[in-house]
């Protein structure tokens, strides 16, 4: 095999793979009906690119890829089968591109990238070298993916329509669980069910590092694991064999202190560190990646330097803008959690400031099934736009995101479809002592760009 032909290129994982793919030496092509930055990025690395459809690009591969949006009356699918070239979805790939690799997986509904890209960082400050795919572009490293000397590949294992199914840890991480992707898991029970045959695929003797604060992998330590998978839990709870204590945030940074319990009589110090990341979700992030690390048998405090530098990843908690008295942060956040979360952080960080929310629902699914939870999570904010649903793989069916502005304190929340209307609005009502952040897994940016060059422009910055 030496040709791959991935559809749907454009996504971030599919993007991903294709980066690993041509690093390895594989000629790659791909197609996608959008011209994402995902899309342009892998054309400048190698691949040959479409958008929209060429069954013919497709006919010159030895294998074709599909991501999970791409149906099986794809005309690329059709022509490839006919054709009887080999069709698999991107989950079944996975195996094969980790094959001959330790594979660490990062599981969970919530902070998945973030603690994936942590991870990443710190093993690269020990000179572990890893090959990885994470769901962001990591800012230090300027990439979603690497193929790279090393013997581990750490991968961001997203559950959806079961694809973290594809892989087989040897260490397995799970940040939390609670109910997602209901067009996927119609029951809460289906969706926990999912994260256990994740761990029960550890390889022999594997490790699983779990968060105990959440009361979904907390159900996931009762359930019917191998015995032969080493359990190990970390957070902010006594009971945790990794736990974080003297957490602080000083209105610049997170500071705290993670203490190995596991086979000590007394404590034992792992090492003090900083973050800059706001929010105790992401001290909690920290010590999933810092635990994996100790789990290897490598020291855990050789890589405060690293976390201290940690960035983050694009789209997540990312500030784009603080000019002017303003703040602009760009979030993926696209689950009630994680806008409270993120709400939050924004908060913290900011307590004086006027806090905006700009929240893109994305599906139509998720936002009629999580409409109570994300009416109650965005009340967090002083003032809340909520745009038009993102659909994203699913057909409109008629929910419109008024329910929720209705469910919502009066005066606190209003509906605007139109992106240029909300960015005129904005730029008309902030006042110079404003944190607007916009909540999308879609193309919310586009309002936070439009928004950003308005503050400059009014400013007399030059925008960058």
């Amino acid at each position: 095999m030496k040709r791959v032909h991935l559809i749907g290129i454009g996504g971030t994982g599919m993007s991903a793979i294709a980066v690993v793919l041509l690093e390895k030496g594989y000629q790659v092509s791909g197609s996608d009906l959008n011209a994402s930055p995902y899309f342009q990025m892998v054309s400048k690395r190698g691949a040959k690119v479409v958008l929209g459809h060429d069954p013919q690009l497709a006919l010159r591969a030895d294998l074709i890829v599909r991501s999970s949006a791409v149906k099986d009356d794809d005309p690329e699918v059709a022509a490839a089968r006919a054709a009887g070239i080999p069709v698999i979805k991107r989950e079944a790939f996975l195996s094969e591109l980790t094959w001959g690799k330790e594979t660490i997986a990062v599981a969970g509904s919530h902070g998945k990238t973030t603690t994936t890209a942590m991870l990443i960082c710190m093993l690269d400050a020990l000179a572990y070298d890893p090959s990885f795919i994470v769901g962001a572009e990591i800012k230090e490293l300027g990439t979603n993916a690497r193929w790279d000397v090393g013997r581990h590949f750490v991968i961001e294992a997203d559950e959806y329509d079961r694809m973290f199914l594809g892989l087989t840890p040897r260490v397995a991480v799970v940040t939390n669980i609670e109910h997602d992707h209901p067009d996927c898991f119609p029951t809460p029970q289906d969706y926990q069910d999912a994260f256990k045959d994740f761990l029960n695929r550890c390889v022999p003797n594997g490790k699983a590092i779990l968060c105990a604060d959440d009361p979904g992998v907390r159900s996931l330590l009762k359930a019917d694991l191998r015995t032969d998978i080493e359990l190990l839990t970390y957070g902010f709870n006594e009971g945790c064999d990794y736990r974080i204590e003297d957490y602080v945030w000083d209105r610049s940074a997170s500071h705290f202190t993670l203490r190995s319990y596991k086979s000590h009589q007394q404590p034992l110090t792992l090492g003090n560190f900083t973050l800059r990341l706001p929010g105790k979700h992401n001290a909690a992030n920290a010590a999933a990646a810092l635990a994996v690390v100790d789990a290897l048998g490598a020291s855990a405090a050789d890589c405060a330097a690293a976390l201290a530098g940690f960035a983050g990843t694009e789209r997540r908690f990312d500030i784009v803008l603080e000019s002017a008295g303003e703040v602009l942060i760009n979030d993926y956040g696209h689950h009630p959690t994680q806008v409270r979360a993120t709400l939050g952080a924004a908060r913290e960080l900011y307590p004086t400031k006027k806090l905006w929310a700009v929240w893109e629902p994305h599906t139509f699914t998720r936002t009629e099934s999580l409409q109570k939870e994300f009416a109650q999570a965005l009340e967090l904010a002083d003032a809340v736009i909520i745009t038009k649903i993102y659909a994203a793989r699913e057909l409109d069916d008629g929910f419109s995101p008024q329910t929720i502005v209705d469910a919502m304190l009066p005066g606190k929340a209003s509906y605007i479809p139109d992106f240029a209307e909300i960015v005129d609005q904005l730029s008309r009502k902030l006042t110079g002592n404003d944190v607007v952040v916009f909540l999308s897994a879609g193309k919310g940016p586009q309002i936070c760009a439009g928004l950003r060059e308005n503050i400059l422009k009014q400013s007399g910055e030059a925008a960058a």
